[in-house]
């Protein structure tokens, strides 16, 4: 059995959320982000979700949430700073409290300082 902890990320798609933007830093960030979480030592997925009306987003992230247990759900910053969106937030923590309720629910800064965000749930500590 493999004893790393496991940890899903939650996110915003940068490349669909409408708008005048350049969705490049952002998808950066969360690769470097998730490279971090290799380098640790720790099992990681992302769950990314779109604004421009393609997804199910309560379908997607239930299943993500159901895949298997998480030790941690990392909740992005898109998720819980769009203004317009705040009912997207509400919606996402209750769907981790309903479905991984043993997980821990971290939040990130930025999304290259996500592995920083889960390693402080995360028993025994991951050297941050």
């Amino acid at each position: 059995m493999d004893s790393k902890p496991r940890v899903l990320v939650l996110g915003l798609d940068p490349y669909r959320v409408p708008g005048p933007w350049d969705p490049e830093p952002v998808a950066t960030g969360i690769q470097a982000g998730m490279a971090d979480f290799a380098a640790h030592g720790v099992a990681a997925e992302t769950c990314l979700v779109g604004l421009d009306g393609s997804d199910d987003i309560e379908a997607v992230v239930t299943a993500a949430l159901t895949a298997q247990p998480w030790e941690c759900v990392v909740v992005g910053g898109g998720i819980r700073r769009a203004d317009e969106e705040s009912g997207l937030f509400e919606t996402v923590i209750n769907l981790v409290r309903r479905h991984a309720p043993d997980a821990a629910i971290a939040f990130n800064s930025t999304p290259d300082d996500t592995y920083h965000a889960a390693a402080r749930w995360l028993t025994p500590p991951r050297d941050a």
